[in-house]
């Protein structure tokens, strides 16, 4: 089996973090939120990964293509890292990584996390993973058949016709029948407002007699925005909150008081505070006279005297003051 995760957006809407690291490698409770989509989807999939297909810009560099190769490798897989420059849609974005295109495909885009107690059945042509929404006028959503299968794609109706909502993750039995409905659209300037969309793929698929599941995950977690992005890591701590090694042995806890759930990172220092809970605390960072909760801290960070809440802290900060809720990007200083 391959993924393939387009990732190649510069999440706008996450700057000051996303100026300095893409998106989908901002931490969620210690891994990169990239790492954490694929060892889901390994969990739901249950088969080994063969390759994942990375579809990054031109221009992230090579310690960012290094991080995702090592991502890969850690799961079992060999990263391959392609290019996106022009964003020209989601079946482009995919299309691009089209030497991963054969056998079976799982397409995930980096931007949502997800939690499901379903096994994917790989007897399927094709699934899509989905979750009942309150405001399905915001998503792209799918009615079905008699049969439970997916007749139809509706793009943000703005009349209710269903609640069940695609969160942007999928899975292809053929990767070839994919590649070949991308081609046509390429080919035949099929685009929608310039862009080429992976449902106008699926639809073409379905009309040819595909027969596409929706499996329903038990919840989607958004990392769009600083308030998503410190909801995701709370919940995630809760998932993953009886995983051994969430406080790193290498951490210096010194005269504090730790509320868990919580992950802190290697060679962290934690001194006269109180961390926690629902707080992810990066590796060499060090936090001391604090009070911080439901907050996300991220690398080599030093806070002081500061009291916390609902923040979101990126790499290289240095803090000293009182507060409450932080949204400070990587390299930042504030200093009384």
């Amino acid at each position: 089996m391959r993924i393939i995760i387009p990732m190649a957006g510069r999440g706008t809407r996450l700057r000051p973090h996303t100026l300095a690291t893409p998106k989908p490698l901002l931490p969620v409770a210690g891994k990169p939120m990239v790492h954490r989509i694929v060892e889901d989807i390994v969990k739901v999939c249950q088969k080994d990964v063969e390759e994942i297909a990375f579809v990054i810009g031109s221009d992230f560099g090579q310690t960012v293509e290094n991080q995702l190769i090592d991502i890969a490798q850690q799961v079992g897989a060999k990263g391959v890292i392609c290019y996106q420059d022009q964003k020209l849609g989601t079946a482009h974005a995919i299309y691009c990584a089209k030497q991963c295109l054969s056998g079976e495909v799982v397409v995930a885009f980096a931007d949502t996390l997800f939690k499901a107690d379903f096994t994917l059945n790989r007897q399927d042509e094709a699934t899509i993973w989905t979750q009942k929404v309150h405001n399905p006028e915001l998503f792209g959503v799918v009615t079905l058949d008699k049969d439970g299968f997916i007749n139809a794609f509706v793009e943000k109706p703005q009349t209710f016709i269903t609640d069940l909502a695609m969160i942007g993750i999928y899975y292809f039995k053929s990767g070839e029948n994919l590649c070949g409905e991308i081609e046509y659209l390429l080919d035949n300037d099929l685009h929608e407002k310039g862009e080429f969309q992976l449902t106008s793929a699926l639809e073409n698929m379905k009309n040819k007699g595909l027969r596409i599941r929706p499996e329903v995950v038990t919840e989607w977690l958004d990392c769009g925005n600083k308030e998503a992005l410190v909801h995701t890591n709370t919940r995630y701590l809760d998932y993953i909150k009886d995983e051994q090694g969430l406080i790193h042995p290498s951490a210096q806890i010194i005269n504090s008081v730790i509320i868990p759930p919580v992950f802190i990172g290697e060679n962290a220092q934690i001194i006269n505070s109180i961390v926690g809970s629902h707080t992810s605390i990066g590796k060499n960072t060090r936090i001391q006279n604090c009070v911080i909760k439901n907050s996300l801290i991220q690398e080599d960070s030093i806070l002081e005297n500061a009291n916390a809440e609902h923040s979101l802290v990126g790499s290289f900060v240095k803090y000293q003051k009182k507060a409450n809720n932080l949204n400070l990007g990587d390299f930042s200083q504030i200093v009384f």
